[in-house]
């Protein structure tokens, strides 16, 4: 069975899919990837025939332990790659998922190797995720919210963001705001905006993005 780059691409989609809560099916795949309802059937047809993917009745899409294996590979050489462009190369934090997702398919089993050894693998990437799937539950159980729920008047650390979207790492970077950050909730305000300020400075984030951050309290 020849394992393809568009192969790699679903089974990484449904594992980080699964990673973000999500029931994934065929439409959260032609959303996910960004590819049509056609082009989604007839991936799922393929990757199902070749023992990778399983499809329940409801259209619930899960990963076989082979196609797990091959998600997890995929999703450990993004997280070294991320990783290796910050801690050695200096690129900047909201700039490198979109390198990892060039070079994850390229990247030899002994380059692999060598960015482990060198790195590790138990540190978070750049945006403070871990490898592998890490779902919501996982996360409140280690006590992080996600930020829109913070009560005003509390003081927060940023420990994670999301990191699937270039102009909300960037519209974040402008504002100070990445993992590592402490940052004070002064206020939540009536149209669901929230008041904080972040290095001296007072900055307002609409729930939509809030959400997508996950913080500690301090």
């Amino acid at each position: 069975m020849k394992i393809t780059i568009s192969k790699e691409n679903y089974l990484k989609a449904i594992a980080e899919a699964e990673s973000e809560g999500e029931n994934v099916k065929a439409a959260t795949l032609s959303r996910w990837l960004a590819v049509s309802a056609p082009a989604v059937t007839m991936a799922i047809k393929r990757l199902r025939r070749d023992g990778l993917i399983e499809v329940a009745d409801e259209g619930q899409i899960s990963l076989t332990a082979e196609g797990r294996d091959i998600a997890n590979r995929i999703l450990m050489r993004h997280h070294l790659i991320e990783r290796m462009l910050t801690e050695i190369f200096g690129m900047e934090w909201y700039k490198v998922h979109d390198e990892a997702e060039q070079l994850e398919h390229s990247v030899s089993a002994d380059f692999e190797r060598k960015l482990a050894e060198h790195l590790g693998t138990t540190a978070p990437c750049p945006h403070g995720n871990l490898v592998g799937v890490d779902t919501p539950n996982d996360r409140r159980r280690r006590g992080w919210r996600p930020l829109d729920e913070s009560l005003a008047h509390s003081t927060i650390s940023v420990v994670s963001v999301y990191e699937r979207d270039r102009q909300l790492l960037e519209y974040l970077d402008g504002l100070g705001v990445r993992p590592g950050v402490t940052a004070s909730v002064l206020a939540r305000n009536y149209d669901e905006t929230l008041t904080l300020t972040v290095d001296g400075r007072s900055i307002h984030l609409g729930k939509a993005v809030a959400s997508k951050i996950w913080v500690k309290p301090r």
